[in-house]
């Protein structure tokens, strides 16, 4: 996974509520489990006509905001089903940070697995920068300070330290285990000695 610790982008601002996660990435392409190749169908029936062409009006097909690694959303984001690839197609967009005033619980825990920073803000705030987008003009994430800047101005957003320290340090779940391995693998070898039978081994 990795690393999230400073970013600046033009935020793109989709101003719909409740987007679930089969908005987010249509259950037709949930048959990899792949984290690669998502992105293209991010937001698939939003972003496509029945032909499979660009519907121009959405924001992630005009020029910024298609390179856009700052995602500004309605409330309520990322709710319905618990896919976690929802998450893989955004990042695979190149969106690393999500920003609105509520998400769906699993959908907000998995961003934290794979590294994209989703930051709670009051709506006023979310009014504030979605003018930032609207302008086309770049804001910035620090999550080291906790903070975003735009223009002369700075808003600071909560974290839990603990999801703030796997981020910083691009760990997501196996590499929390990893770091735990030896660990494991003491706990094997004791578990080995004391109680030989459970083990198949015929070395």
């Amino acid at each position: 996974m990795q690393k999230f610790n400073k970013l600046k982008s033009i935020p793109a601002y989709l101003p719909i509520v409740n987007i679930d996660t089969d908005m987010i990435i249509p259950k037709q392409f949930l048959k990899t489990i792949k984290r690669t190749g998502l992105g293209k169908n991010l937001f698939f029936e939003m972003r496509y006509d029945d032909q499979g062409k660009d519907i121009n009006d959405f924001v992630l097909n005009k020029d910024p905001y298609n390179k856009s690694k700052i995602l500004i959303a309605g409330k309520n984001f990322g709710c319905g089903s618990s896919r976690e690839h929802a998450p893989w197609a955004l990042l695979d967009f190149g969106i690393t940070c999500v920003i609105s005033s509520s998400y769906a619980d699993i959908f907000y825990s998995n961003c934290f697995k794979n590294g994209i920073l989703p930051i709670i803000l009051m709506e006023e705030k979310i009014k504030e920068l979605s003018e930032y987008a609207n302008r086309k003009e770049e804001i910035s994430v620090d999550l080291n300070e906790q903070k975003i800047v735009y223009g002369n101005n700075e808003i600071k957003f909560e974290i839990d330290p603990f999801k703030k320290k796997c981020l910083l340090e691009g760990l997501d779940d196996i590499a929390l285990s990893l770091k735990k391995s030896h660990l494991i693998e003491n706990f094997e070898k004791n578990l080995k000695n004391q109680k030989p039978w459970i083990f198949n081994d015929q070395s």
